[in-house]
């Protein structure tokens, strides 16, 4: 599999382009917090991101080209067996074209969203 790059648009599937723009609209409340408080406009650090991104066979909650990083927040379905392994299977394609996946419960999002702050930008420093 190609690393994603520059070339490649970072693995851009314009074919899930429909679907992405319809889950930008339908964020959960905790995707629209850590957009809205963390994320958006340049908001962190100065980097872009992006929400809803298609990359491979898949969409990104967020991703940042810069960092090569894709933020994912599991919501209360990630519990259950079968889609834990579904995002294992998913966080391993994307590490594979080179992106770090980093990951937030809703709950982490939802009661300590400065925590989650904290950690992107101890994560960012140590880059």
């Amino acid at each position: 599999m190609e690393k994603a790059n520059k070339r490649n648009f970072y693995a851009y599937n314009p074919k899930l382009k429909p679907l992405a723009s319809v889950l930008r609209k339908q964020m959960t409340k905790a995707e629209a917090c850590l957009w809205k408080y963390v994320l958006k406009a340049r908001q962190m650090q100065g980097y872009q991101f992006r929400r809803q991104r298609p990359v491979l066979n898949y969409i990104a909650d967020f991703m940042c080209t810069e960092l090569m990083l894709i933020i994912e927040v599991d919501g209360i379905t990630h519990t259950w067996e079968e889609v834990y392994e579904k995002d294992l299977k998913r966080q391993a394609d994307l590490e594979a074209i080179g992106f770090t996946v980093l990951r937030f419960t809703d709950e982490e999002v939802l009661e300590d969203i400065n925590g989650v702050i904290k950690f992107l930008e101890d994560w960012i420093a140590k880059r």
